[in-house]
């Protein structure tokens, strides 16, 4: 599909059933914002190569919401990777001194808009971060 990406990586079309599925085209609920599935899958191989270059132990995912939880949960179970669910602590990034303290290189946030503290702090460890947003997610931090 993409000319950009080797052939391995290109989606099926279970791929892109499965995107369609979950309504990732799908921008917002109160206005109707389309989103180009191709770019997102672009966005999703570039992310997990990101995600795939990087130790596990050096990677720190972090979710705020229930409903991501279980998800978070289960992916640092099996790749060994940092996890951080429910109130992000500020400092955990900054104070060395804090029992909560993580030195990540990658920070993976399952949403920039509950998550903008942790953002803020993984610029200010200089840990490079992949955030997963919506249409409703404001641009500058």
């Amino acid at each position: 599909m993409s000319p950009n990406l080797p052939s391995i990586l290109n989606p099926t079309e279970e791929d892109i059933a499965l995107l369609l599925a979950a309504k990732v085209h799908v921008g917002s609920k109160s206005r109707v914002h389309l989103i180009n599935i191709g770019k997102t899958w672009e966005m999703l191989v570039l992310a997990a190569r990101i995600i795939a270059a990087v130790d596990p132990n050096d990677v720190c995912v972090i979710s705020a919401s229930p409903y991501e939880h279980r998800a978070v949960l289960q992916y640092t179970a099996s790749t060994g990777a940092q996890a951080i669910v429910g109130r992000f602590t500020l400092g955990s990034f900054t104070n060395y001194v804090a029992r909560s303290f993580k030195e990540p290189r990658l920070v993976v946030v399952t949403d920039s808009r509950a998550n903008i503290h942790a953002i803020k702090e993984a610029s200010y460890a200089n840990a490079a971060f992949i955030a997963f947003c919506d249409v409703d997610s404001p641009l500058n931090l």
